[in-house]
C-alpha cells in the first residue's frame, strides 16, 4: 500500500502543478479580454477529483484491496499513457489551457496536436485516469462511482464550453496561438 499512497500523491502533486499553470494561464487569458464560463460546476469538479484520489486510498485500505498484477500493471500503463495525453494538451494549447473554461476573443480553435483526433482530449486523458488509477490496486468501487459521476459532469462542461468556444472563437488553427 505504501508505494499506492506514494502513486496516489504522486498524481495530487501533479494536480497541483496543473493549477499553478491553469493560474498563470488565467492571468495571461484575462490580460487578453478572456471569458470565463461555467463557474457552477467547477467546485463540483474539484470535489469529484478531490474524491477520487481520497477513494483510492480508503477504498484500498478500508475494504484490503489486493494488489493484482495482471490488473495493475496494464492499469498503471494506461495511467502513464493519460498523464502523457493531459501534458501534450496543456503543451498544444499553451497559455489557452486551463482548468476552468476560459476563453480569449478572436482566437482560432486549436485543431494540431490531439485536437486534430478528437475535440476533447483532456477530457479522455481524465476518463483513463479515472479508471486506471483506482484500478492500479483493485479499487473498482471508487473506479466505478468515479466515472459514473464524471461521465455526468463532463456532460455539463462539454456543452459549456463548446457554448463558450463557439461564442467567442475565429476560424480553427492548426497551430496553437503563440504564448
Amino acid at each position: 500500500m505504501n508505494w499506492y499512497g506514494s502513486l496516489v500523491a504522486a498524481v495530487a502533486v501533479e494536480r497541483a502543478v496543473e493549477l499553478v499553470v491553469a493560474r498563470r494561464n488565467q492571468r495571461w487569458s484575462a490580460a487578453r479580454g478572456a471569458s470565463v464560463s461555467g463557474q457552477g460546476h467547477y467546485p463540483v469538479m474539484v470535489a469529484l477529483h478531490t474524491g477520487l484520489l481520497a477513494g483510492c486510498l480508503t477504498e484500498v485500505w478500508l475494504a484490503a484491496r489486493p494488489f493484482l498484477p495482471v490488473l495493475a500493471w496494464p492499469m498503471l500503463a494506461v495511467l502513464v499513457a493519460a498523464q502523457g495525453l493531459r501534458w501534450w494538451c496543456i503543451s498544444v494549447l499553451g497559455p489557452r489551457w486551463n482548468t476552468r473554461v476560459i476563453v480569449v476573443p478572436g482566437l482560432p480553435l486549436v485543431t494540431g496536436g490531439p485536437y486534430r483526433l478528437l475535440r476533447h482530449p483532456n477530457y479522455a486523458a481524465v476518463v483513463a485516469e479515472g479508471v486506471a488509477l483506482p484500478l492500479v490496486h483493485t479499487a473498482w468501487i471508487t473506479a466505478a462511482v468515479f466515472t459514473v459521476l464524471n461521465a455526468v459532469l463532463l456532460t455539463v462542461r462539454i456543452r459549456c464550453e463548446n457554448r463558450a468556444l463557439a461564442a467567442v472563437t475565429a476560424p480553427p488553427s492548426t497551430t496553437p496561438a503563440p504564448a
